[in-house]
């Protein structure tokens, strides 16, 4: 099948389109600049130059296309020391909208990524059951608000970090701070966990989303499925020779910056539905030998 990608030159999305190529399938990438055209072509994928913002060019890649991946999303949360989080939540949810007006009656499948922290826990673990509420991002809700309207869409619901060489996410900026700041710092107790997943893992579930998931479905794209942030902590204070400690209060927010609030969260998951629907099993290294091998 042709697969429009949005975010097909990003860390996740590269990761996608070459999972997509290799088993036989065609793809277009939406590239924001000549550099990321330049990548997309060298993977083998045909480009569509836009952004997230320009509605009319999503619609022709939807068109073009016999189901959609959309992972791109604007990471860059912070512009002239103001947040800028809302503004990405919005534009996201105008995109997922417009190439979901096109989908409607067609039957062709379209996959959103979402998040998982701060998803509730049930039983102590966040399942396939575990519904967003009150999230400012809304690419979940907006996802299922299709699927109730009849269009195929499904949500892949990524690990806060999905790790590999090349990772500028969470855990890079964590140990970017304990670099800045000579402390190698967890909050409060530390024994809150995340869970992660490797991005080779992550691609291949994407792939198996688009061929074959399910109309409304939730698919919890875990390998790790928590980590105590003491332990990375641990890690990375071992690595660099600096002593870890625990923050609190004031002292948490001053070191972990705009995370602060993203640090406390409890995201340990569980994916049995996930991985018996899609046939999906993660093969790839954990967090934290993946650390030891490619974050220092």
């Amino acid at each position: 099948m042709k697969v429009f990608v949005t975010g097909a030159s990003g860390f996740i999305g590269s990761a996608v389109v070459r999972e997509l190529i290799n088993t036989g399938h065609q793809v277009i990438g939406l590239a924001r600049t000549e550099k990321s055209a330049k990548s997309i072509i060298e993977a083998g994928a045909e480009v569509l130059l836009g952004n997230l913002e320009n509605v009319e060019i999503l619609k022709q890649g939807v068109l073009q296309a016999d189901g959609v991946i959309h992972a791109a999303f604007n990471h860059d949360f912070m512009k002239g020391g103001q947040s800028t989080f809302l503004d990405s939540a919005a534009t996201d949810k105008n995109a997922i909208n417009a190439m979901g007006e096109m989908l409607i009656g067609t039957g062709k499948p379209i996959i959103i990524t979402s998040g998982m922290l701060g998803l509730p826990l049930i039983n102590g673990f966040i399942t396939e059951e575990s519904t967003a509420q009150h999230s400012p991002r809304t690419s979940e809700a907006t996802a299922l608000t299709l699927a109730e309207k009849g269009v195929n869409a499904s949500v892949i619901r990524l690990a806060p970090s999905v790790h590999d060489k090349g990772d500028y996410g969470f855990i890079p900026f964590i140990i970017s701070l304990a670099k800045k700041k000579g402390v190698s710092a967890y909050p409060n107790e530390g024994e809150n966990h995340w869970c992660a997943v490797h991005r080779l893992d992550a691609a291949k579930a994407f792939r198996l989303a688009v061929e074959k998931g399910k109309k409304g479905a939730l698919y919890n794209v875990i390998g790790d499925k928590g980590i105590e942030l003491k332990t990375v902590a641990t890690l990375i204070g071992e690595t660099l020779n600096l002593p870890v400690k625990s923050v609190s209060g004031d002292e948490l927010a001053k070191h972990f910056e705009w995370m602060s609030n993203f640090v406390t969260m409890e995201s340990i998951a569980t994916n049995f539905q996930t991985q018996e629907q899609l046939g999906w099993t993660p093969e790839h290294i954990g967090l934290l030998e993946d650390m030891q091998l490619n974050y220092f």
